[in-house]
């Protein structure tokens, strides 16, 4: 009969605490594959880095369509951003802090804008004029430190997904406003018809609206809403040269 030989009872003790070494090891180097970080966790890590303002209810992420506002201001455009080498589509035009029913405005701060800021806001922001503007008006009114407002302002921006029919617009299209806000929610999921409002002047679209929380979640803006176009069609200029 042939006799099984047993590990020496040292060799067992150091097999044991090798695997112990490798489990902590496996630990520390990250979340286990089978628990993998879901979406909304992700959300609510980016949301808590998000600086809160105080004194207002929710933001509305104003979004224009600027080639719009360049053919339909014509010689009183604003210059840095309506030359033919600047190929702006989608632009923000603010980052608006409002109440349940109207919005505040024109609150008390340093109402300066440094040039490094200003540069740093040129790749969503087209004109220094429009920066400084919207600080004086809306930013103010936040509660925000200059530097915060700007840096949730581009979260708000990054939150969105511009539709690719949108980002740039070789020749004059002609759209329904309610056809361009269902490519918004088509390319943004969570976002709700409630949550946004596509805007017009005249005969252009203007800007899409879109309404969230101080963490930047979207929300229902029943107020916002009811601004929406009534227009049945509406004309998008294209995108100027660059």
């Amino acid at each position: 009969m042939t006799r099984r030989l047993r590990p020496p009872r040292g060799g067992r003790l150091l097999l044991f605490a090798g695997l112990l070494l490798f489990s902590a090891c496996e630990q520390q180097a990250g979340t286990p594959p089978n628990h993998p970080s879901t979406p909304s966790e992700q959300t609510s890590a980016a949301s808590a880095e998000v600086p809160l303002g105080r004194g207002f209810d929710f933001y509305v992420l104003s979004l224009s369509w600027s080639p719009s506002y360049c053919e339909a201001k014509g010689e009183d455009a604003n210059r840095q951003q309506c030359l033919d080498g600047r190929p702006y589509a989608f632009v923000v035009h603010g980052l608006w802090p409002q109440f349940e029913r109207g919005y505040p405005e024109n609150c008390d701060g340093d109402r300066e804008v440094d040039r490094e800021t200003l540069r740093s806001l040129y790749d969503i922001m087209p004109s220094a004029g429009l920066i400084r503007h919207e600080w004086r008006k809306h930013g103010t009114c936040s509660g925000l430190s200059q530097e915060e407002y700007f840096r949730v302002l581009r979260q708000a921006r990054e939150r969105v997904v511009i539709p690719p029919e949108f980002r740039r617009l070789e020749d004059y299209q002609v759209v329904a406003p309610g056809a361009a806000e269902a490519s918004f929610l088509k390319a943004n999921p969570g976002l709700e018809p409630e949550d946004m409002a596509v805007t017009c002047d005249k005969r252009f679209l203007s800007e899409v609206r879109i309404c969230m929380t101080k963490q930047l979640e979207f929300r229902a803006c029943p107020e916002v809403d009811r601004r929406a176009c009534r227009a049945d069609k509406v004309v998008m200029p294209p995108v100027r040269g660059g």
